[in-house]
């Protein structure tokens, strides 16, 4: 199964490098990334693999807002399921 994870912001040193730390820790596996930034605004989306045994949804999510809370930034994670739902015509 795959996540898409979403971070919008500020632009500041080492948030891909924080974001890919949260996600090692919980078993998430980074299959693809893209990042821009946009004058001062920081904008990435990641395709991560959670399909691995230890990996808990939950606690994934909880991580990255707890990150989002501490860089003043955005961060969302979804299922690729869902995330193709509500994009499909």
């Amino acid at each position: 199964m795959k996540a898409i994870i979403s971070v919008i912001g500020k632009d500041t040193f080492g948030i891909l490098a924080r974001v890919s730390a949260v996600c090692s820790e919980n078993r998430a596996n980074i299959s693809d990334v893209t990042q821009s930034i946009l004058q001062d605004m920081f904008v990435m989306v990641m395709l991560v693999d959670i399909s691995d045994e230890g990996c808990d949804f939950s606690h994934l999510r909880s991580d990255l807002s707890c990150l989002a809370d501490e860089l003043g930034m955005q961060i969302n994670i979804m299922h690729e399921d869902i995330f193709n739902s509500m994009h499909r015509i």
